[in-house]
């Protein structure tokens, strides 16, 4: 039994362990964001059941996925439990690892690239900088505007990266500068990090609510350390960028 982290999507980007696991494994039980293109990656014979939860909607229990990985591991098959980015960052393995621990299953870790460093090297930017940003808080859309106010100057020291930030980012933008951030704060919101149709909004903090709704999955990223990159909005392609990149 091993929690997979399938990355951002890209399968060059999967560790050298995740795809001997995913090549051999007997069962896949992947999320709803995990591409068509890393599922082909697995044996013919092997089953595949998508277990994802997206945009609130539930066609499957966190305790239906947990029985379901105990009970292939109990038959004795290879099991994967496939995560996209990291398992251990907003993947709910830790539900799974508790399950997985009380029904006396071992298990593997195997890490993957999370969404923020394929979004960060997509912008070409350092989510820490020595002289910007001297830590990185990740949060998801429904946490990011609980921040504590009183420790205000630290958190504009810092990258601030929010998964799943949501279709609407205006009440996230005026909850931000409501804690006393600046209007011209850089920020970017990232589209499919690393995928072919990966797509990069640069904008600033007071231009944020206007931004147009992203493709699933998206990821903002706001803070100092994207200063060179607000000289006006736009839109890049992944074929774009690795042209800049070049």
């Amino acid at each position: 039994m091993a929690l997979v982290g399938a990355g951002p999507g890209d399968p060059e980007l999967l560790t050298v362990k995740a795809l001997r696991l995913i090549e051999s494994a007997g069962v896949i039980l992947h999320d709803d964001l995990v591409p068509q293109v890393i599922l082909d990656l697995a044996a013919p014979a092997a089953e595949t059941v998508n277990v994802g939860k997206r945009c609130g909607a539930k066609t499957i229990t966190q305790e239906e996925i947990n029985a379901l990985m105990i009970e292939h591991a109990r038959a004795g098959r290879s099991v994967v439990r496939l995560k996209s980015g990291d398992p251990l960052l907003f993947g709910r393995a830790a539900d799974e690892m508790d399950a997985l621990d009380e029904a006396g299953v071992p298990y593997e870790i195997i890490p993957g690239v999370s969404a923020a460093f394929a979004a960060a090297a997509a912008l070409g930017r350092s989510l820490t900088d020595r002289e910007w940003a001297s830590h990185v808080t990740f949060t998801t859309g429904h946490h990011a505007q609980s921040h504590n106010r009183q420790a205000l100057p630290a958190l504009e020291a810092g990258t601030r990266v929010v998964y799943m930030p949501g279709r609407d980012l205006s009440l996230l933008a005026a909850e931000w500068q409501a804690e006393g951030l600046p209007a011209d704060l850089p920020c970017a919101v990232v589209s499919r990090a690393a995928q072919p149709d990966q797509q990069v909004v640069h904008t600033t903090l007071g231009s944020l609510g206007s931004v147009a709704p992203a493709a699933a999955p998206s990821l903002l990223i706001a803070g100092w350390a994207l200063r060179e990159l607000t000289a006006g909005d736009q839109v890049q392609t992944n074929q774009e960028t690795q042209a800049m990149a070049r």
